[in-house]
């Protein structure tokens, strides 16, 4: 889907307290960031905000940093922030410089509705490929645990079989979420969107203890 453009998004990203410029002079140190010892989980590619903004609102206990590469997407999702929410931060990023961001530092990572570069040319720019879950190797502090919602009904499977050659074994799955009514469940934008059009929701959610 092709993102208008916004107009004072450069005001909007360099003016907000909840943007970090230079995320590569934090790698190590995102607890002196936040000023404390929490758990740090971040969402790649949050796209406007609503699921890390509620996220961050619900759990005030953890940490979370939302990433994103797009200026007026993280613009927008900027402006929904509100007001002395002390445990969110947004990075303007590409996922494949993850592992100059942070080191052994994370504890959850989310993919919600990622781009299913659905060619098979375009495999490797899949957020589930191996060449991405290398990165994620180099910033889980101790279990790695990904949690991922898609719409793509291949792109599920392909993560699946992914997730488990690299090692992860699952914890939960889900072939249509929204039957599940389930209460801790936070919709994306792009959720509210396709379960409106009666789309199925797939879920899975993984661990791998790091060796």
């Amino acid at each position: 889907m092709r993102q208008r453009n916004v107009k004072n998004k450069k005001e909007i990203i360099n003016t907000s307290s909840y943007y970090i410029e230079n995320p590569m002079d934090y790698k190590g140190k995102w607890q002196e960031v936040f000023k404390n010892h929490n758990p740090i989980e971040i969402e790649i590619g949050m796209g406007k905000g609503k699921f890390i903004i509620e996220k961050a609102l619900r759990y005030p206990d953890i940490n979370f940093i939302g990433i994103e590469k797009s200026d007026s997407i993280l613009a927008l999702a900027l402006k929904k922030v509100p007001a002395n929410l002390k445990n969110l931060k947004m990075l303007r990023l590409d996922a494949l410089n993850i592992s100059e961001v942070f080191a052994k530092e994370i504890t959850t990572i989310y993919l919600n509705f990622s781009d299913p570069w659905p060619k098979a040319r375009h495999e490797k720019r899949r957020l589930t490929s191996s060449r991405f879950l290398d990165k994620y190797a180099l910033i889980f502090k101790n279990k790695a645990h990904i949690v991922m919602k898609t719409d793509n009904k291949d792109l599920f499977s392909y993560s699946i079989k992914t997730l488990n050659n690299y090692g992860y074994y699952i914890l939960d799955i889900t072939f249509d979420l929204e039957t599940l009514n389930d209460l801790d469940n936070i919709k994306t934008e792009y959720e509210e969107k396709f379960t409106k059009l009666n789309k199925p929701i797939y879920k899975i959610e993984v661990v791998k203890t790091e060796k």
